[in-house]
Order: C-alpha cells, then structure tokens, then sequence
C-alpha cells in the first residue's frame, strides 16, 4: 500500500431479484449501516428473460395479477433454471460478503434466484465467500430460505447468516392483498368486497434490516 492510500472496506455483493421493489429496499435498508461503516456495497439485480415468463413481468402493474401470480405455478414445480441476466458486476470483483434477496414464489425460491444460484456465475461470487440469505415473503419462508443456503453452500459459500420478514395479514387477506397491490400499484381498503391490510414491507421492519446489516457489518469486521 502506497503512504497516502486509503484502506478500501470490504467489499459487499447484493444480488437479488425484486419485482416490486420490497426486496432491493430491505437490501439498501441492511447496506446502509454496512456502507457506514466502510463496506463497498455492489447492487446487481437479476433480469429474468426467460422469453416464456418476461412477458408478466415487463410492467408494474400487472393488468391481470391472479392470471399471472397463477400462472408461474409449472415453473416453480419443474425446479429447473430460467434464462436470466446476471449483471457483470457479480463476477467483475472478489466479494468479503454476498447477500441474496430472494422473494418467495409459490411456497420456495423464485425462479430467477434459483436460476442464478445454479449458475457459473454464482460460483465464482460465492465460492469460498460468506453469505446472507434474506427472503421477503407474503408467508411462506423457510423452504425459500433452506433452498438459499443449500444452493448457496453447494456453490463453495459458507453460509453467515439468515433475515426473513413476512406481509400483514392471514393466509387469505395476505393474499387478496398482494394481489390488489400488483394490479394497481396502490393500496386499498378493501379486495373483492373484503377489508384488506397494507401490503409489503412495513417502516418497522426496514429499522429491523438495519439492526441486522450492523450485526453483519460487526462480524465481518471482526473477520477482517
């Protein structure tokens, strides 16, 4: 190191996949204590462009919710990888820490970051390299969360730590509330005649994120 340089941080990978942006802004909620404290904090969102899914996901709101929250139920059972695009970012440095997003689709892990957590490029991200894995869910989390660190540790990451968070609302107003919110983009007091809370990620749960991103950014301080 020269006299006059400065000590970079450690370097900090978020790789996710957020439709409606709950998941990138309880990435950027965890990334802000991390970034105070020194991290270099990367963001790399996946494209999902898959040709036979985009199409769904290429406008918010969505003009027919329940046909196509519905219809993403055969991709979800065939487990098999989507085509995707995995920003350059990924694999364009060597990371002190990788932090996946990953929202659930159908009860697991969305296709995208299913898809990228099999890929060549998340080898190379996490190989050797500690992880978070964090899920943002309506209500189902854990097979979403054990399919993260268990395709994650398959690719030589060693898993750090884990953060869910869940929407307001039972099984069934959970629901008809995601799915006022994607096919207007607004939120609304009733869905089909029945009272329905708030949907996504509450302000309490983003001051959550940041108590854990400063934990995280204790802990690989301490391994640095």
């Amino acid at each position: 190191m020269q006299p006059n340089e400065t000590p970079k941080g450690p370097r900090v990978l978020c790789v996710y996949f957020s439709y409606t942006g709950q998941t990138e802004k309880v990435l950027r909620a965890i990334a802000t204590p991390l970034q105070a404290q020194g991290c270099e904090v990367t963001f790399a969102k996946i494209g999902f462009t898959d040709p036979r899914y985009a199409k769904r996901f290429s406008e918010f709101p969505m003009p027919r919710p329940m046909l196509e929250v519905i219809g993403m139920i055969p991709a979800e059972l065939r487990r098999r990888p989507g085509k995707i695009e995995v920003p350059e970012s990924v694999t364009a440095a060597a990371y002190d820490l990788v932090v996946i997003g990953s929202p659930t689709w159908w009860l697991s892990t969305n296709v995208p970051v299913r898809s990228f957590l099999q890929s060549e490029a998340a080898r190379k991200a996490l190989s050797g390299t500690p992880f978070v894995a964090m899920v943002v869910c309506r209500r189902y989390w854990r097979h979403n969360m054990k399919t993260v660190r268990r395709l994650g540790t398959e690719q030589g990451g060693q898993f750090l730590d884990s953060l869910h968070f869940r929407y307001a609302g039972g099984q069934v107003r959970s629901l008809l509330s995601l799915l006022s919110y994607l096919g207007s983009g607004e939120y609304r007091k009733k869905y089909l005649g029945v009272k329905i809370p708030d949907t996504n990620i509450r302000d309490e749960q983003l001051v959550e994120a940041g108590f854990f991103g400063a934990g995280i950014a204790d802990k690989i301080g301490q391994a640095a």
